[in-house]
């Protein structure tokens, strides 16, 4: 009796084996992979940044480039009205380096000028209508001749002259204009006005749409109703000019000329 008891007890103990192998198989630890989805926000960081980078660069060209556009009629102040013919990209010294060329018919010249420069070259649009108006009317205006050496008042025009200025430079065509009852002029004196005329003939021509000589007819027209000096006045002036070309030294008129022309 005692060994048939026995065997049952030993059954029992076969079974809790069985029992503690369920705990073995852990199916639970994948539960975490359903994070996963988690990574998808991050992929799409990438894909927006370089979106962005075209708007940043193209911002950065129009700032420098002023609003010029190609084909387009500027003022550069050293050579008067030039027409940008294109713009180009050159490599210098490793740089890339973008450039407007501009053409100057009249003095057939081609100037290349670095975008990031027209500021500093003091390169503008062409003048308003009414702006062009303005510069017209103060021709009509006495001219005003300062009582001091030649070679003074001669470093004062040239510098209105390629100032830029569109009313400034008519006011050197005032200043300078003779009719023909007034006193000749001394040639450094001539190559000065005739230096002041064509710069404001051309940008008149251009932004009228019409041809220089149309624009130096209505210049004259309006030189002929500035009022008439008298006679004191003439004189004066002509002594006036006459010591500061006798004091000038002939290197003095050629630089002035050659500056001028």
């Amino acid at each position: 009796m005692p060994n048939k008891s026995a065997k049952p007890a030993a059954k029992a103990t076969v079974s809790k084996p069985a029992a503690a192998k369920a705990p073995a198989a852990k199916p639970a630890p994948k539960a975490p992979v359903a994070a996963a989805p988690a990574k998808a926000p991050v992929a799409a960081k990438p894909a927006a940044k370089p979106a962005a980078a075209p708007k940043v660069e193209e911002k950065k060209v129009v700032t420098q480039r002023q609003g010029f556009k190609a084909n387009e009629f500027v003022v550069y102040p050293a050579h008067g009205v030039g027409q940008i013919l294109a713009i180009e990209e050159q490599e210098i010294a490793g740089a890339k380096l973008e450039l407007f060329v501009i053409n100057f018919i009249k003095d057939k010249m081609t100037l290349r000028v670095p975008t990031a420069k027209v500021a500093n070259v003091g390169m503008r649009k062409l003048s308003e209508p009414a702006l062009v108006k303005k510069a017209l009317e103060t021709l009509k205006g006495r001219a005003r001749v300062k009582r001091t050496m030649w070679s003074r008042r001669a470093q004062e025009y040239e510098a209105k002259i390629n100032s830029g200025d569109i009313v400034a430079i008519a006011e050197v065509v005032r200043d300078l204009y003779r009719s023909e009852s007034q006193p000749e002029q001394s040639y450094s004196e001539r190559q000065l006005y005739e230096a002041a005329l064509d710069r404001l003939s051309r940008e008149i021509a251009v932004v009228q749409h019409s041809t220089e000589t149309e624009a130096v007819k209505e210049i004259e027209a309006q030189l002929a109703k500035s009022p008439r000096r008298n006679a004191k006045a003439e004189a004066a002036e002509g002594e006036a000019d006459a010591e500061g070309d006798a004091d000038d030294t002939d290197g003095d008129d050629t630089t002035v000329a050659d500056e001028a022309a």
